[in-house]
Parts: C-alpha cells; structure tokens; sequence
C-alpha cells in the first residue's frame, strides 16, 4: 500500500473520557512543521520515491512513536499515570508498514523511581494492548504473516518491544508471559548491569552470565528477537556467537565515527553480520553525530549507514531511528539537569574521570544538546525512514538497495528468528 494508508481518525483511549477516567494533560503535536526537513527531489526522484514506497515493506526496528506532554516538565507525573497514546494519525502519514514500539522502558515509573521493574512493564504494556484492541488501524504483530498483511490492506503492524530484560528478575519464565502478552523482541540490559550481562555504562566488562545464558536459549526457543543494543562489548560478543538464532542491533552505530561506548566496535558489528544479525542505524538526538556531521541530522545518520554498508554489506543494515512524537532534544536536556534527582542512590565513582554528563548510563553533551533543537530529517517516526529512502534515492542507491535498508533486511531476519 505505500503511504496510502487506511486510518479512519481513531485517537488514543478515546474509548474513555479524560478527566473522569483518567488524568488528562496537554499533548505535544505529533508533528512540528517548522522542525520537518525533506531531503529534495526532482520531479523524476519523487515518483522513483513513491514506486519504492509503495512496493517495499517498511520497517523500523526501533521507535518510541507515542505522544508526550507538550510541557516536558510534566514528563515524570505523566510517566507515573501508565497510560502513553500511541500517535495513530502521526504513524499513518509514515510510510512504515511495520514499527517496533519500546514503549515507555525505562522511564516507566508506576512502581519504582528507576523503572525496569516487572509490575510497571506489564502495566504499560497491558495498557497499550487495551488501546489497540480498541481500534482499528493497528494489528498487534506476533508474526511475519502479520506484518505482510498490515502491508497488503494499508494498516500497521506494531511489535512490542521491551529494551532491558530487566524486568524479568531471576525468572526465566517470565520471558514465557511476556512471549504470551505479544513482546516478540527484546533487549539483553539497558546501558546499567542486570542479572544477565554487562552494560555499556561499567567500567569493568564481565560479558554475558549464566543466568544471561539461560535467558539468551529461552529466547530462542520462543522465537524471540535478542537486542544488544544497550550491551557492553563483550555481552554483544558473547549473544552473539552463543544465540542460535541471529541477533540484532536495533539502533546504535559505529563506533569508528562516534567514539563512545553507545556505539558498537568494528569487531562487534562483523561478528553481527557473519551470523545473520542486522545493525539498525540510531537518530536519536547527538548519538550518531559525527565529526564530519558534527549538526546531528539525516547527513551525519547516512553516515553511519553507508560506513556499516561498507563494512559488513548491505544485507546486514537496517533502520531503528529511536524517534519520537515528542520533544526528543527537550527530554534529554530535562533528564541531564535534573540527572542528580532523578538518579538518587547513584553516585559518582572516583575512578571514572573525565566522563561527561550521563543520563540512564549514556553519555551526553549538554552544550550541544541546547544548540541542535532538534534532528534534521530525523526527528521523528514519520520523518525518519522516508527521508532515509529520499536520501539514498538521491545519492544514486539502485531500487532494491533502498528497499532492503528500509525494511527487507529486517523482514529477512524476522523470518529467520520468528
């Protein structure tokens, strides 16, 4: 279907009354016009554009595509409410055929101050289910097939999607209930240490445990997507060559062109390839800049793309922009000046000198963040990968090579491990 899709005008819990029901606030506008930059086309670009649109399957491996209070002060009372809306007329103007949505993760704090807990995970997720069951423009994703109809009858697949397998405790069955609510990927930590592995924040690398190891084979066996995302190096290693299934990186990059312990090594992401995985690029605010591209937009992402390309080929590269409806830059501004209040219990250690500003275990630049506003051609889930076919478009990649980095290789791997 392309981006001619069915959408008949459902909003989020519009099923309930706000204010009655639940607490209502002032939601952000999906779409910001003054902040969407097009790549340009010529006449000719634009209906190669449309044809590649129309007969791809389009797939993000990572987003967040849900709306956010427009005042981001707001965002721990919101967070707190467990009841995010999913940003439908937003997604249906995408283009994508398919999103994996990690939903609030992280910053999900119903029963904790750091999130990451079981009861919070399951009350997101429960509460996000309740919505889709409520409409009808989404298919709740459990399968390829799914995704191939969503394609054919002008609707989006959404995949649940969990990015620290935190939650999980020390219950492997668990990842049996969450495999049984419809999560069909899922990451092995967030940044910080859990019971299964190392996160990128440590300063000492321990890999992946026994415990991670026995995650890692129910996973497998399920049918599970494993995401290293967040790992430390030797963790992503050791997922990688013990899964029997192939592994992705849903959204990060190199780390030869942005040198940080966010992005992945060559050594990480050759052993990706050499097993079936699929690295997706990251647009986040300021993580895949670049020295070259040292604005973050489409030009410093594209970067990263055609650096893996050339590295591992292009059967092996995908997109997870880890966008938002929402004011991306804002929140990581908000989240690194409150960082101490909102980090209580965490301290900084003697030996880590000379590391900046860190949020959640990622390290960013406070400065810069208040310079870059926004992402250029990369800010948010219906910007994202369309502008990322625009882009290859215009810089002479064949038909095939762009469908395969906007959605065929993540299908390809959606086969193989689903």
């Amino acid at each position: 279907m392309g981006r001619g899709k069915k959408y008949s005008g459902y909003q989020a819990y519009q099923f309930l009354e706000p204010g009655i029901d639940y607490r209502e606030f002032k939601l952000r506008k999906a779409i910001l016009p003054e902040w969407t930059e097009w790549v340009p086309l010529s006449k000719g670009e634009e209906e190669r554009f449309e044809e590649i649109m129309e007969k791809s399957i389009v797939i993000s491996l990572h987003d967040h595509p849900s709306l956010r209070p427009e005042n981001i002060n707001m965002r721990e009372e919101f967070s707190r409410e467990g009841r995010e809306p999913l940003a439908y007329e937003a997604l249906s103007m995408s283009g994508l055929d398919c999103v994996f949505d990690n939903m609030m993760d992280g910053y999900n704090f119903i029963n904790t101050k750091h999130g990451w807990d079981w009861m919070s995970t399951i009350h997101d997720l429960g509460m996000k289910l309740c919505d889709i069951a409520k409409q009808d423009f989404v298919i709740h994703c459990k399968k390829v097939d799914d995704i191939i109809e969503a394609y054919k009858t002008g609707k989006l697949a959404w995949v649940g999607s969990i990015e620290s397998a935190s939650c999980i405790e020390n219950e492997v069955d668990r990842i049996d209930v969450l495999y049984g609510l419809g999560i069909r990927c899922m990451g092995v930590n967030y940044s910080e240490s859990n019971m299964l592995g190392t996160g990128l924040k440590e300063l000492r690398d321990g890999g992946l445990t026994d415990f991670g190891y026995d995650a890692l084979v129910r996973m497998n066996k399920l049918g599970m997507l494993v995401d290293v995302s967040h790992v430390s190096d030797q963790t992503a290693l050791d997922v990688i060559n013990l899964s029997k299934s192939p592994v992705v990186i849903s959204h990060a990059g190199a780390r030869a062109l942005t040198p940080t312990s966010r992005m992945f090594p060559d050594e990480v992401i050759h052993a990706l390839a050499e097993r079936g995985g699929v690295i997706g690029i990251e647009a986040a605010p300021n993580i895949t800049v670049t020295a070259k591209h040292p604005v973050h937009s489409i030009e410093s992402y594209m970067e990263h793309v055609e650096y893996c390309i050339e590295l591992v080929g292009i059967d092996h590269v995908g997109c997870g922009p880890d966008t938002s409806y929402s004011d991306h830059v804002g929140m990581y501004i908000y989240n690194l000046e409150n960082a101490r209040r909102l980090g209580l219990g965490h301290y900084p250690r003697p030996d880590r000198k000379g590391v900046k500003t860190q949020f959640l275990g990622i390290e960013m630049d406070l400065e810069a963040l208040r310079n870059l506003k926004y992402v250029r051609g990369m800010e948010n889930p219906t910007d994202s990968i369309q502008n990322v076919a625009r882009w290859m478009i215009k810089h002479g990649y064949s038909d095939s090579e762009v469908s395969k980095i906007i959605g065929g290789n993540a299908l390809n791997i959606l086969k193989k491990v689903w």
